[in-house]
């Protein structure tokens, strides 16, 4: 089997692209923590520092990976204002570091980026319009971006957003943290003007593990089929689990007054990814019920 390291596998993404994987590749996951958060496949672990150069090289020049899939990364949209010199760190240095060791040995890379690299005036966004992030997350993950393009190495960049699953030990998406407010009755206040494309998890890790398999090495939008505001993204959420909806409250994002400014008017453009990747991604409703059979399943 051809060999692939996995950045960030315990995070959400890093899980599932690790359960998807191991069928068809040998897989070495790394990340921060001591042990791994999956225990029911079967791969290699090792705990790594991914912002230390010289771990980075040794690790990939002994394991000579033929592909590297960057998961890991600082997402913490208000934590990157505040913490600038570790968004750095982690979302551009360290994926310099890949990028100087894959060069060495010719791995190719997927790195994951985001609707952040987008101001949020014009969407939906194709794959090929202006990048103008407005926060210091979307600037970081754009400069990853730029890392790629100054390599002379076959990549893919695949930007998502809205991101909801389930794992292991990993922190509430949007979606998990709304169901769990909502069964212990609380009262939740949502954004009504931000807009965007909800994306299950399960379908982005396909998508990613079939640029590797169909030799796709560009840049691709992955997300769900639909755009929806956030707070009618939570009423579906609730009318698909069964909650009371009455407990969710509108707000808007001014209202918020939130460290990092936000892309207000997102969504991607979809086409290529599922024309040239042979994908079909979830309208809103649908991926929330495929997500309701997961959330049973681990919640038992």
């Amino acid at each position: 089997m051809e060999r692939l390291i996995i950045t960030g596998v315990n995070g959400l993404l890093g899980q599932k692209v690790s359960e998807l994987a191991v069928s068809n590749f040998s897989v070495l996951g790394v990340d921060i923590h001591d042990t791994p958060f999956q225990d029911k496949i079967n791969f290699e672990y090792r705990r790594i520092d991914i912002t230390d150069r010289k771990s980075v090289k040794d690790l990939i020049l002994n394991y000579y990976p033929s592909y590297i899939i960057n998961t890991a990364a600082f997402t913490n949209v208000d934590g990157c204002e505040n913490q600038k010199e570790l968004c750095w760190r982690v979302n551009v240095e360290a994926v310099d570091h890949l990028v100087y060791a894959a060069r060495k040995i010719g791995s190719r890379i997927v790195h994951i980026s985001t609707d952040y690299v987008f101001d949020g005036k014009n969407g939906p966004y194709v794959e090929t319009d202006k990048c103008e992030p407005l926060g210091y997350y979307g600037k970081s993950k754009l400069a990853s971006e730029n890392v790629l393009h100054a390599s002379d190495m076959e990549y893919a960049i695949v930007r998502t957003m809205v991101l909801y699953g389930i794992g292991r030990n990993v922190r509430p998406n949007f979606v998990t943290w709304l169901i769990s407010q909502l069964k212990q009755r609380k009262n939740v206040t949502i954004v009504t003007d931000q807009f965007g494309s909800p994306t299950l998890v399960d379908e982005l890790a396909a998508a990613i593990l079939k640029i590797i398999q169909l030799n796709k090495w560009d840049i691709f939008h992955v997300s769900g089929s639909e755009i929806i505001d956030r707070y009618h993204f939570a009423l579906k959420v609730a009318d698909v689990f069964n909650l009371d909806k009455k407990l969710i409250k509108p707000i808007t994002t001014a209202e918020l007054n939130q460290p990092a400014n936000r892309p207000l008017k997102s969504g991607f453009i979809i086409d290529k990814a599922e024309n040239e990747l042979v994908v079909q991604l979830s309208n809103v409703e649908d991926g929330l019920k495929k997500f309701k059979k997961h959330y049973k399943k681990i919640m038992k």
